[in-house]
């Protein structure tokens, strides 16, 4: 089967397979509620409806959806939460949460608060270092199944969260801390060798790179989607931010105008521009 990957744009819900396009007459949030959706998208890719591009602007892959996100994930992000919050005695917490059963699942953002593709991702007023997070993010319906894959941004302001972990939530909610897409790959799976990759350029010079596989995350996604639901329930269902195995060094932090690109193949590529304080 050719890889469907879906996209909401200005114009209505677009499906695309085997390089065309083919628009979709359901609202956004019916369809990926849908039983059987690759089965259903397969039927809507007819000859007839074929488009050679996409109607309209793209526009975040979220309507009523709630976001959340799976914390320390990785390696490399346990190492960073643990030298961040050493001054505030926090950092056994995040040692001990990397090896625990029970995983760190924190609420991300509302819809409203989410940033699409080409859309700017912002800096708190009162942070001194920010940092993006590369990640992919788990697409789930309202049954708890995994659905299909996006492409997820979870600014994250590092100072806050390091002076206290109590912090967590003022470090990681607020507006423009949160971009998705540009597309849902619709999958049930993603192989483990998927590579996730970042750049940021700064006046034409990119000024931090990085590259991790997707399955060096420890975690299972089917874990973390199996805790999010076992006391909650979520009637358009969920998008789940997994982690980030990326980390700038502790000298970077981002800076107005800065470009952030994350690619996810076989998702696409994720870009937005860093907006004022």
């Amino acid at each position: 089967m050719m890889p469907l990957r879906l996209y909401r744009t200005t114009t209505g819900a677009f499906v695309e397979r085997d390089g065309g396009f083919h628009a979709l007459p359901d609202e956004w949030d019916a369809l990926v509620n849908r039983d059987d959706l690759a089965g259903y998208l397969e039927r809507q890719c007819i000859p007839g409806n074929r488009l050679p591009h996409l109607d309209g602007s793209f526009v975040a892959p979220i309507v009523s959806q709630e976001v959340w996100a799976a914390g320390v994930t990785y390696e490399r992000s346990r190492s960073a939460r643990l030298e961040e919050s050493k001054a505030a005695g926090g950092g056994s917490f995040y040692d001990r949460v990397y090896d625990a059963e029970r995983p760190e699942l924190f609420f991300k953002a509302a819809p409203w608060r989410v940033r699409g593709p080409g859309e700017e991702v912002r800096i708190r007023r009162d942070a001194r270092w920010t940092v993006p997070e590369p990640e992919v993010a788990l697409y789930v319906n309202s049954a708890g199944r995994i659905i299909g894959f996006t492409i997820g941004n979870d600014v994250s302001s590092r100072d806050i969260e390091g002076e206290n972990p109590l912090y967590l939530p003022q470090a990681k909610i607020y507006d423009g801390a949160c971009a998705l897409g540009p597309a849902v790959l619709v999958a049930d799976t993603l192989p483990h060798d998927t590579p996730i990759t970042i750049e940021v350029v700064r006046g034409g010079k990119v000024i931090f790179s990085g590259a991790t596989p997707f399955g060096r995350m420890r975690r299972n996604p089917s874990t973390l989607v199996e805790f999010l639901f076992r006391e909650m329930s979520f009637p358009h269902g969920a998008i789940l931010l997994t982690g980030t195995g990326i980390v700038p060094p502790d000298e970077f932090t981002l800076c107005a105008g800065d470009e952030v690109t994350i690619h996810v193949s076989p998702i696409g590529t994720l870009v937005n521009l860093v907006g004022k304080k």
